[in-house]
């Protein structure tokens, strides 16, 4: 594997397959880790010079991806990076197939609707994308999905894919 050196003060997002940084990621924001080496996931890792200061995931399925584990270093919150890391995420989403995407969340809700995410039914959730690590998960554990918010952006408009 190739090391990347970024330029000081350089926010870059890269999509990595390295599990090691996104799951150290994911642990110091307290987010589930369980599933994150499912071979279709996408994850990009956005890095501030050469530190990783946020991760977002993408679980894909047919017309569909569920963003899950979108996560940002304490230290470098209100400075876009989250939005990048959103922009970014659904672009990889689109190039994969996807037209709607979906996620959960219990806290970070009012983050979502700003960018244009829409609060939809959990069961919503769960059909449009069975199969997927994150909605499995939530479906083996009946009380923790009773906690969760879902929504959902239509990205059908982000650009053409032919089909």
């Amino acid at each position: 594997m190739a090391i990347r050196k970024h330029r000081a003060g350089e926010l870059v997002i890269e999509q990595t397959r390295d599990f090691t940084i996104v799951r150290a990621m994911l642990a110091c924001g307290g987010l589930m880790t369980e599933g994150i080496e499912w071979p279709t996931a996408c994850y990009l890792v956005a890095y501030f010079g050469d530190d990783p200061v946020g991760v977002i995931g993408i679980e894909p399925k047919i017309d569909a991806a569920l963003i899950r584990s979108l996560y940002v270093d304490e230290s470098m919150r209100r400075r876009g990076i989250g939005a990048s890391l959103i922009a970014a995420a659904r672009k990889a989403a689109h190039t994969r197939g996807a037209r709607h995407l979906y996620l959960f969340s219990t806290e970070t809700g009012g983050f979502f609707e700003r960018h244009r995410f829409m609060p939809v039914a959990v069961d919503n959730v769960i059909a449009a994308i069975p199969g997927v690590p994150q909605v499995e998960y939530y479906r083996a554990r009946p009380e923790e999905l009773a906690r969760e918010v879902a929504y959902h952006l239509d990205i059908s408009g982000d650009g053409l894919i032919e089909r």
